[in-house]
């Protein structure tokens, strides 16, 4: 059902003619963050007791003339991106003497060369139970019609995932947020897996726990390197924080959307969440 609303709500937007652009008229910059550098935090390790680390890990390398997983590409000699997350995951257990919950969100495109190659290659973590989150997948749209698009030579071409978005839905819908509450967890850690620099940092899990936030979101400031991609912004008419990604700007925005002076800060897709606060969310809302 988490999938099927999801994906209804997508549509409905998308039939409704709605752009999902974000003028430059609707928005303010946001002035200020809390600095990781900053905090002055006594770290709290048992809290990695209740907290599980997942890697979004969906995506295809085929950009890269990769016919599997993106992260199964190799970065540092034979080493994958999967390899040092591998390494990283059991290098953090070893440390803590915690066994700290590790976890994927795959796809119907990576799930099958993912769970082989940490079977074969990390058992200790290929065998684990709860090892996967699938993602869902939805229908391609024809972009004129809106129809089902149809593949007759290969209806599997008719799917596709949906993408890192379906985070929450896939967390619903396969009872993995039920089971992980169950479990006693009751934060998780979210980041891509083609992103090494994404370490599960005790000091803003500390801080995360302190705050007692349902969510947060760990940002960059931008550089000239960054200009073309998506930035923070306040949204004028609830002072809510949100993105803004290139996809949602007007070409006569393009300006004060590069201008990285204004717009300082960018998602790094690092996320916290409170799986109890998500719970409540997702409860009150009917799924």
């Amino acid at each position: 059902p988490s999938a099927i609303s999801a994906f209804e709500s997508t549509f409905n937007t998308l039939a409704s003619g709605d752009t999902g652009m974000i003028s430059e008229a609707t928005i303010s910059p946001v002035d200020n963050l809390d600095k990781t550098d900053e905090m002055k935090i006594e770290v709290d390790t048992s809290l990695l007791a209740k907290t599980a680390m997942l890697k979004l890990n969906g995506g295809l390398g085929t950009g890269m003339g990769l016919d599997k997983a993106k992260s199964l590409l190799k970065v540092k000699g034979d080493d994958t991106f999967l390899d040092l997350t591998a390494k990283q995951v059991m290098g953090m257990r070893k440390e803590h003497g915690l066994k700290v919950k590790f976890m994927l969100m795959n796809s119907f495109s990576t799930s099958a060369d993912t769970l082989s190659f940490f079977q074969e290659k990390y058992p200790s973590l290929g065998y684990e139970e709860g090892l996967e989150m699938l993602q869902n997948k939805v229908p391609k749209i024809d972009a004129k019609t809106l129809e089902p698009a149809v593949c007759e030579k290969n209806p599997d071409n008719e799917w596709c995932p949906p993408g890192h978005g379906d985070l929450y839905a896939a967390l619903v819908g396969s009872g993995c947020l039920d089971k992980l509450l169950a479990d006693g967890y009751k934060y998780m850690f979210v980041s891509n897996s083609d992103n090494l620099g994404a370490s599960l940092d005790l000091s803003i899990l500390t801080y995360f726990a302190q705050k007692d936030a349902p969510f947060m979101m760990e940002c960059c400031e931008r550089t000239a390197n960054d200009k073309k991609g998506g930035h923070l912004a306040v949204r004028n008419t609830d002072k809510q924080l949100i993105l803004r990604e290139s996809a949602m700007c007007a070409d006569e925005d393009e300006d004060a959307f590069q201008d990285i002076n204004k717009h300082r800060f960018f998602n790094t897709n690092n996320l916290w969440i409170r799986l109890d606060k998500l719970k409540e969310v997702v409860d009150k809302s009917g799924g």
